[in-house]
């Protein structure tokens, strides 16, 4: 697939793009916070860095951009430049070896792609409420899952 921007424009524009405290993940926290739970973000001592963390419940949360993280990475991968294949590879490698040292740490792992949110906002959410209320009934030694 051709690019219309040049190396360097290119180069400008992906630096900009935030890593942190995206539009979905702000609309995901705003959301949750108004049903009355609170979380901490971004806890760096936890495999992946997870942007919500409900410490107690032991769940996770990780909003994740479909380009970013690879969705449907199978049908598209083959149009983007080796570079980007090779980058987007390595994220969801990445991404699968966390939550699984999440998983086998007791944590249950949410995971939300962007176009579930776009798509099914409320059930998203919803899925979150259900693994957080899920988790405090569950004793803190068992172990973990994807939800």
């Amino acid at each position: 697939m051709p690019d219309n921007l040049t190396t360097e424009q290119r180069r400008y524009c992906m630096s900009h793009v935030k890593g942190k405290d995206t539009i979905p993940e702000l609309r995901v926290r705003s959301a949750l916070h108004r049903r009355g739970l609170r979380f901490r973000k971004h806890v760096s001592m936890l495999p992946g860095k997870p942007d919500i963390v409900f410490s107690r419940a032991r769940v996770v949360v990780f909003v994740d951009g479909d380009f970013w993280h690879g969705y449907g990475f199978e049908s598209w991968g083959g149009k983007i430049s080796e570079f980007w294949h090779r980058k987007i590879q390595a994220t969801m490698e990445r991404d699968w070896a966390n939550r699984s040292r999440l998983v086998d740490m007791g944590w249950t792992v949410v995971g939300l792609w962007q176009h579930d949110l776009k798509n099914d906002f409320d059930g998203s959410i919803e899925r979150v409420v259900h693994a957080v209320r899920e988790g405090y009934g569950v004793h803190a030694s068992s172990r973990g899952k994807v939800v």
